[in-house]
């Protein structure tokens, strides 16, 4: 439910948080975990983005008395899973006590600004020690285009409208956003009766993607029903997970991706919380006609009627040669979640434990690939150039089927709604760096 703290009129005394369009405004309020720029070695700490600012809430604390002892004492932690696993009444109370230091009527703000860092001066982590990753291929315009391509005239498999499908990737290769993609190798048939041979893709491929972290956990062998599955979710973050798409074509079968998804996956620094997106609530994206009733254990009225969030993303992209001419990016293509993705969350979580799977807290959950119906839509470059056939136009005769080393690729995503004020989820921004020398 929405509070005092998404009222649109609402201000900071942060004057960066009050302009129009900024990602960041009271009314937001995501945690990241952050060091000082030039000590990086040093412990990190837990911020809140306000405005260009991060408020450090260690050394804020004095600030937060009536924060129960156990929230304090995760706020001194150099991560966010303590907090998270204290569960979504703490991360609540969090953000409420912060909003109460940044609001505009604050008496003590001399004390407070004495807590700001411009984010220019910090250095922004991964926000969780990520214990495991699981990815999810939800959106059925994705699933759509990509049998279009590789089977064309067949449907989705039987499972697609049955349960969540997904897969479990690899946590050690998720880095924050900023951190170089060196590009990976890998074993690929060039001719398709040759033999494969081992070179660096050449197919390297972006996924447009939401991370969902898990908050409380459960314990091994409790699934968690569906109607209580959002108080195990503690926020969302931008997600990129990147492809190799001719090393994916050779290894997939028949246990999937292995070495085309494991080299890196990139991650937004800030969480913005379940509470911060009460406003932004839409119900699940209708079934098709002829699909098949859900099980029981994936459905709740609740979760049918607001159990989805209406996020826009879009995905920018920048050559060297655009750089070297001081041009921006150019938006490439457009997705939103609750429109472009068939299961929400909840069901994504629900589905994760119906077998008695124990998720912890800091665990992520990837969105799949967000891809919407209209050409300008797709949301990985496979999709949008058709694995190469239409090459994407870019600024003067530069075009592109997959990503080429000096790339930089930017994904953003953010809210809108009318009577509410626009927040952002902030930026994933990676830079494409050449393979190393040959490994072996």
């Amino acid at each position: 439910m929405t509070d005092h703290t998404h009222d649109p009129a609402a201000r900071s005394w942060v004057a960066s948080a009050d302009h129009p369009d900024t990602d960041f405004p009271l009314q937001n309020l995501p945690l990241g975990v952050f060091t000082l720029r030039g000590r990086e070695q040093d412990t990190p700490r837990i911020g809140v983005a306000i405005g260009d600012q991060v408020f450090d809430l260690l050394q804020a604390l004095p600030l937060l008395p009536a924060l129960p002892p156990e929230v304090r004492e995760a706020l001194c932690s150099p991560r966010l899973n303590a907090l998270f696993a204290l569960g979504r009444p703490a991360i609540g109370a969090v953000r409420h006590a912060v909003w109460r230091l940044l609001e505009a009527g604050f008496a003590e703000r001399q004390r407070a600004a004495d807590a700001l860092r411009p984010q220019s001066d910090v250095v922004l982590h991964l926000p969780c020690d990520i214990g495991d990753y699981t990815d999810f291929f939800a959106s059925p315009n994705h699933a759509r285009n990509t049998f279009n391509l590789f089977r064309p005239g067949q449907t989705f498999l039987p499972n697609f409208v049955h349960l969540p499908i997904a897969y479990h990737g690899r946590a050690s290769s998720i880095v924050p956003a900023g951190a170089p993609l060196r590009r990976p190798w890998g074993q690929v048939r060039i001719h398709p009766d040759g033999s494969p041979q081992v070179v660096p893709t050449r197919k390297l491929d972006i996924e447009v993607e939401l991370g969902f972290y898990v908050g409380q956990g459960n314990p091994l062998g409790q699934p968690v029903p569906l109607s209580e599955a959002e108080q195990h979710l503690a926020g969302v973050c931008v997600l990129n997970d990147w492809s190799a798409r001719d090393i994916q074509a050779f290894e997939s079968q028949p246990l999937g991706p292995f070495q085309s998804k494991n080299f890196c996956s990139s991650l937004a620094p800030w969480v913005v919380t379940l509470e911060a997106l009460a406003p932004f609530r839409a119900a699940a994206a209708p079934r098709e006609s002829a699909a098949p009733p859900l099980q029981p254990y994936l459905e709740h009225p609740a979760d049918a009627a607001a159990g989805a969030f209406d996020i826009r993303l879009e995905t920018s992209l920048r050559t060297e040669a655009m750089r070297q001419r001081g041009e921006p990016p150019v938006p490439i293509t457009r997705s939103r979640f609750a429109h472009d993705v068939c299961w929400t969350p909840a069901q994504m979580l629900t589905h994760h434990t119906l077998g008695g799977c124990n998720l912890r807290p800091g665990d992520l959950l990837g969105s799949g690939t967000i891809s919407g119906p209209e050409p300008g839509t797709e949301g990985s470059l496979l999709e949008l150039t058709w694995n190469g056939a239409r090459p994407l136009a870019l600024p003067h005769g530069e075009s592109r089927t997959f990503l080429l080393d000096g790339d930089e690729v930017t994904l953003t995503a953010w809210c809108e709604r009318e009577g509410f004020r626009r927040i952002g989820l902030g930026r994933c921004t990676t830079l494409i760096r050449p393979a190393l020398e040959a490994p072996y």
